[in-house]
């Protein structure tokens, strides 16, 4: 019985990191959202809202946000660091804050539906 649930528990986490990959866009774009964020404040946001299930590597997160930097839905402005260098504050851009919405509706609404609602639960 050990061997069938250790087993169980290996394809739930490979299946939950392949999941994991495609939400980091979703979960920075919500982090931005609220308000500009350099990369460690969207980290914890991250980390704190998925309560630590999804975890993100700052490399990721600045490929993630350099991608989106360059089709106009995330851009930054510089601050001053505490006694350190400049950093860069994310944030979305009124097509980010647009394509989220349109994200949102398309694609995370259906699962209020009564019908998809009731197939989860």
């Amino acid at each position: 019985m050990k061997d069938i649930t250790e087993y169980k528990t290996r394809l739930l986490e490979a299946w939950e990191e392949t999941y994991k990959k495609g939400q980091l866009t979703l979960w920075v774009f919500l982090a931005l959202k609220e308000g500009e964020k350099y990369v460690d404040e969207i980290k914890a946001f991250v980390e704190e809202k998925t309560k630590g299930t999804l975890t993100c590597e700052e490399q990721s997160l600045y490929r993630t946000l350099r991608k989106y930097k360059e089709l106009e839905m995330v851009d930054y402005t510089t601050k001053p660091g505490q006694g350190g260098p400049e950093r860069k504050y994310y944030y979305l851009t009124e097509m980010g804050i647009e394509l989220l919405q349109m994200f949102t509706r398309r694609n995370i609404n259906l699962f209020f539906q009564p019908e998809i609602k009731d197939l989860m639960f």
